[in-house]
């Protein structure tokens, strides 16, 4: 079969098109055919040898931490044939290649409504939405939610789930839509435009390390701070009872099944950018370094 991977750390030149063996199941495993996977930013990391400490993984390596196909080999609730999706392990073989092995555990049905390689564009990052909204901030409805850094694919889906959920949306970003209020963080002061206090902010943007404790001083108090940016500690206010969380999202399949059942209720929408060959990952991760990615990318198999 055909993959990418890379044989040493480094640039996005590492990255090959290559010849590798295709992967044998054993128990617990499901054989996919690929149709998609996606690029996120820790496929970058994990490259360019980043992520050495938190996400071993053995070389050469496969990146793609996303997964939509279908399943070839039955098994575990599976059949042969089924639409899938899922949320690879960090550590393990990833899904640029044209087949991959998953644990049947983190596996659940592909959105019926969607083209099956943009289902890929789903559980990274909505994972990391849900689970920074709901599982962290216990967002409830009536609550006001700042999200910092909401252009991104996270923040896409973190307006729509908290919009869903009753809260009251404001997002910083140069092009959010579906937001109460949206905030240009390129013309304006964040802190000086939020003139009332929220419950929640949720930072999924790279701000420096005094931008990010000065979030804290619009939280009420009693609220809490989720930080995705996991490289700096998410800070708190221990005296007003303003709890700072470092987010690490986490392969969840009963979480995955659920945003899949808002998508196909059309309440969740999955927005691709580009859709890219697998022989040209190398040219995406590229892109991602340089800063010039048009939004979130699908790397079809």
């Amino acid at each position: 079969m055909k993959a990418v991977r890379f044989h040493e750390y480094g640039d996005p030149t590492v990255l090959r098109y290559e010849d590798a063996e295709q992967p044998v199941p054993g128990a617990g495993e499901v054989l996919i055919r690929v149709a998609g996977t996606s690029f996120n930013g820790v496929d970058g990391n994990i490259r360019a040898g980043f992520m050495q400490g938190p996400i071993p993984v053995t070389l050469p390596h496969t990146p793609g931490l996303d997964v939509a196909g279908t399943v070839v080999t039955p098994g575990e609730g599976f059949a042969a044939g089924d639409r899938v999706v899922g949320f690879l392990p960090m550590t393990g073989t990833g899904a640029a290649a044209e087949f991959v092995l998953a644990p049947a555990g983190i596996l659940t049905a592909a959105p019926a409504s969607l083209p099956l390689a943009d289902a890929a564009a789903l559980p990274t990052v909505g994972l990391t939405a849900w689970q920074a909204l709901f599982d962290h901030a216990k967002l409830t409805a009536g609550q006001r939610v700042l999200i910092n850094g909401a252009s991104g694919a996270v923040g896409g889906y973190a307006v729509q789930l908290a919009k869903a959920a009753g809260a009251y949306v404001i997002a910083t970003g140069r092009s959010v839509t579906g937001a109460d209020e949206v905030i240009d963080h390129t013309g304006t002061d964040v802190i000086a435009a939020v003139t009332e206090p929220v419950d929640v902010v949720l930072n999924l943007a790279p701000v420096e390390p005094d931008r990010l404790a000065a979030l804290v001083t619009v939280i009420r108090d009693g609220g809490v701070l989720v930080n995705t940016t996991v490289w700096m500690p998410a800070p708190s206010d221990e005296k007003r009872g303003v709890r700072g969380v470092n987010l690490f999202v986490r392969s969840d399949a009963a979480q995955l099944a659920h945003l899949v059942t808002l998508v196909d209720a059309g309440t969740l929408r999955v927005d691709v950018g580009q859709r890219v060959p697998l022989a040209e990952l190398a040219r995406v991760h590229a892109q991602a370094a340089a800063g010039e990615l048009p939004g979130k990318t699908v790397i079809v198999a």
